[in-house]
């Protein structure tokens, strides 16, 4: 690939990557996600 390609890839990637964010944003999913990363992160702990 050439420099021009690579640059257009980066380019898309990250703006899918912006536009998935804001959409799971927009669906309330950031509570869902923090609940899962403290249930996980306390079992691995063994306090819950």
């Amino acid at each position: 690939m050439d420099n021009k390609k690579k640059r257009l890839a980066r380019i898309i990637t990250i703006l899918a990557a912006c536009a998935f964010i804001l959409f799971g944003t927009i669906r309330g999913e950031i509570g869902i996600v923090l609940n899962k990363a403290v249930n996980i992160c306390l079992e691995c702990i063994g306090l819950g």
